[in-house]
C-alpha cells in the first residue's frame, strides 16, 4: 500500500513468477519520479490485471492497470490511488489495513507487524545501495 504513489506498479521479476504471458503488454505511458531515489523512473510496459480482495463469500474485484519495470524493489507490486479509487478502498496505515465494502460487509486486508518491518529494512537496505551506486557515479 503506497497511498502517496499515483501508480500501481508491477516488478518485471513478480510478473515472470506470475507466469504472465508478454503478450498481454502493452506500451507505457510517460516517465514518472521519485519511485527511484532521485532519478526518473520509466516503466517498460502496462498490463490489466483482475485484482480481487476478500473471500469467497465476500469479496470486491476489478481489473487494475500496472506499470511494468524493470529495476529492484523490495515488494513483488505497489498498490497505489488508483487502486483505492477503483476498489473505494481506505488505507490505515497505523495499523497497516486496507478496508472496503464487499457485497456482504466490511473487507479487511492487512499484514503483521514484523512482515512489515522486515519489508521496510529490506527498502532501506535497498534505497541505499541506489543511491550510494549513483553518487559513486
Amino acid at each position: 500500500m503506497d497511498g502517496g504513489s499515483g501508480l500501481n506498479i508491477l516488478y518485471v521479476d513478480t510478473l515472470d513468477a506470475m507466469c504472465l504471458p508478454w503478450s498481454k503488454l502493452h506500451p507505457a505511458g510517460s516517465p514518472f519520479h521519485d519511485v527511484i531515489s532521485g532519478a526518473q523512473a520509466y516503466p517498460l510496459w502496462q498490463i490489466d490485471l483482475p485484482v480481487m480482495f476478500g473471500n469467497r463469500d465476500n469479496f470486491c474485484s476489478e481489473v487494475l492497470t500496472f506499470e511494468v519495470v524493470d529495476f529492484l524493489g523490495s515488494y513483488h507490486a505497489i498498490l497505489g490511488r488508483p487502486c483505492y479509487a477503483k476498489f473505494m478502498a481506505i488505507p490505515n496505515y497505523t495499523y497497516l489495513k486496507l478496508k472496503m465494502l464487499g457485497p456482504n460487509g466490511v473487507i479487511p486486508v492487512g499484514s503483521a507487524l514484523s512482515h512489515a518491518f522486515t519489508c521496510d529494512h529490506e527498502h532501506f537496505e535497498l534505497t541505499t545501495v541506489v543511491i550510494n551506486s549513483i553518487e559513486l557515479s
